[in-house]
């Protein structure tokens, strides 16, 4: 996803200080993942046979845990060597315990706003305002997986657009979510904060969405795929496993990204996700840096590996 922002979202973007896995049957993907045993574009199951998410018990903090705000201030630090700026939050679902570097700056969330799409759509599905085609399946597929914006253009446009955002927000309380200024789902503005609440409550279904709707999500982003389909990009790919993925390379995974350019001089981007077999850390990393994009993504990997030495939690 490689956009040109809006005028207002240059400015309010990073203004502040400059941020599964279901059942057996679903592939996961770590930083490097042999070729998925199914094709990319398989249809998604049909809805409500997913197994349920399963709610983690309370547990002592993980010894992780220990240490991981000074790794998260080295991190800053060394990215803001590079001339990046990140944000960073990272939640254990079992505590609730949660690890910020403290920059807490809105960002326009690029494809992330996806997650939101997808969601009120499965949302309309679940109370029977709306069913999904088959071709509906497999754009829903590929908007989550492989982040296509033309499947996601079809669904923004299909639900309200701006309407969209504000249910969402409105359902999980993201009190820092707005819709964009200009129409465009990419200039979706939110924060870490908002984005790891929306993932922990869509997973409890405290957000509303039925546990077997919040399944067909997180299969779909365990799955996601090492390029994503970007018509604005040379050859109409970009490489999505930045930040998580690669950072957390010995985890299962679920993750949706995002990116942009130009924000300024800068280019932005944004990973997101649910990490462990029992789905149980929540992590949303952004970065905001003047370099190439490979510079730039390499640059909130590093960060993530130097959070989670060994790519472990």
């Amino acid at each position: 996803m490689f956009r040109q922002p809006s005028p207002l979202l240059m400015v309010t973007a990073f203004a502040a200080t400059a941020l599964t896995v279901a059942s057996g049957c679903e592939a996961r993907v770590y930083g490097t993942p042999p070729a998925p045993a199914t094709p990319a574009l398989t249809v998604v199951a049909p809805l409500g046979t997913l197994a349920p998410l399963p709610e983690p018990p309370p547990d002592e903090p993980s010894a992780t845990f220990t240490g991981l705000d000074a790794r998260e201030r080295q991190a800053t630090a060394e990215a803001a060597d590079d001339g990046a700026e990140i944000t960073a939050l990272v939640l254990d679902r079992n505590t609730g315990q949660m690890v910020s570097n403290g920059n807490s700056t809105t960002m326009a969330i690029a494809s992330v706003a996806k997650l939101f799409i997808a969601d009120d759509l499965l949302l309309q599905v679940s109370k029977g305002q709306t069913q999904l085609s088959a071709e509906d399946r497999v754009n829903f597929d590929r908007m989550l997986r492989q982040s296509d914006d033309s499947a996601a253009e079809v669904f923004w446009n299909r639900s309200g657009g701006n309407a969209i955002v504000t249910r969402v927000a409105k359902r999980y309380g993201l009190t820092s979510t707005r819709p964009p200024n200009d129409g465009r789902w990419w200039n979706t503005i939110s924060t870490a904060a908002d984005l790891v609440r929306y993932y922990d409550m869509m997973m409890s279904g405290s957000g509303g969405l039925p546990p077997e709707q919040a399944s067909v999500i997180l299969a779909n982003l365990s799955q996601s795929a090492p390029v994503a389909l970007d018509g604005t990009q040379p050859g109409g790919i970009y490489p999505q496993r930045f930040g998580i993925p690669d950072g957390l390379f010995a985890e299962p995974v679920a993750v949706k990204q995002g990116w942009m350019c130009c924000i300024g001089s800068d280019w932005m981007h944004l990973s997101t996700g649910v990490i462990g077999l029992d789905r149980r850390y929540v992590m949303v990393i952004g970065s905001m840096q003047p370099a190439t994009s490979k510079a730039a993504r390499d640059t909130i990997t590093q960060a993530v590996k130097t959070m989670f030495p060994g790519g472990r939690i």
